[in-house]
């Protein structure tokens, strides 16, 4: 199985950020299916390097989860999760369902989600979460968290949900942006709360020696593909499959050729 981002105009002699194992952050970063061809040409090539092979129980289609499973596992190592630590994510869409079930199998206490979608909120019931609301104004309220959260996972990219989601870390907590915003998108913080509360706001950029144990956790079951992909739709309906994740319909939509 292969899908973790590859540099090939970059060695690690040249890049500052290469040669200190921030391969993520590589001032010449390419990747499969971004810059080079990807699962959608009619051939793709990729290095060995990025190349893990998957134990016979796992189903080769199912296995297309493990990419963004790993951009997930990339997440939670910037955050350094602590035990008992009650939780907030911004979107139940794929990788927003991710962090839930990850957060659930890292020791928090509590995660609570927030989407405007009805039936993405109705698997995040499914898959376990603690509360589930449109707004974190409700869950706050419903829910007893006048003091916020201790982390607080934006995988939304959407500027008010950032916004809004600032202002929902507790003290000492952590906010990682995970979803990825638009270049013009634009968020408010307060200096001095950031200072007095210690708060911490940082981000996740794509996979970092993540890809392997991505690979592991998937092939120990942290992930039901029955539930994360919602359409396998065949190449005719390319377009369709498209038309839907532009519409913000179902979850992962995979074409079969």
């Amino acid at each position: 199985m292969s899908g973790s981002p590859s540099t090939p105009r970059c060695t690690a002699t040249k890049c500052h950020y290469c040669r200190r194992g921030r391969n993520n952050l590589c001032e010449r970063w390419a990747a499969i299916g971004v810059t080079v061809a990807g699962g959608a040409a009619q051939f793709a090539r990729a290095p060995v390097a990025n190349c893990v092979p998957l134990p016979e129980h796992v189903r080769t289609e199912d296995a297309a989860l493990i990419e963004p499973l790993s951009c997930a596992v990339r997440g939670y190592d910037i955050l350094r999760a602590e035990l008992a630590s009650h939780v907030l994510i911004y979107g139940a869409g794929t990788m927003g369902l991710m962090m839930l079930e990850l957060a659930k199998r890292t020791g928090a206490s509590s995660v609570d989600v927030v989407d405007v979608n009805p039936e993405r909120l109705a698997t995040a019931r499914t898959l376990g979460c603690t509360s589930a609301a449109e707004s974190a104004a409700e869950l706050a309220e419903s829910g007893g968290r006048p003091r916020g959260w201790d982390v607080v996972i934006d995988a939304t990219g959407n500027a008010r949900a950032i916004q809004d989601g600032l202002e929902r870390v507790g003290r000492g907590g952590t906010f990682l942006q995970f979803g990825v915003a638009d270049y013009v998108a634009r968020a408010t913080i307060e200096p001095y709360r950031v200072y007095n509360q210690e708060i911490t706001i940082t981000g996740s950029m794509a996979v970092l020696h993540s890809y392997e144990r991505a690979a592991e956790l998937f092939a120990a079951g942290v992930l039901d593909p029955e539930v994360f992909i919602s359409d396998r739709l065949p190449l005719e309906k390319y377009p369709q499959a498209l038309e839907q994740f532009a519409a913000g319909i179902g979850r992962k939509i995979q074409v079969l050729p």
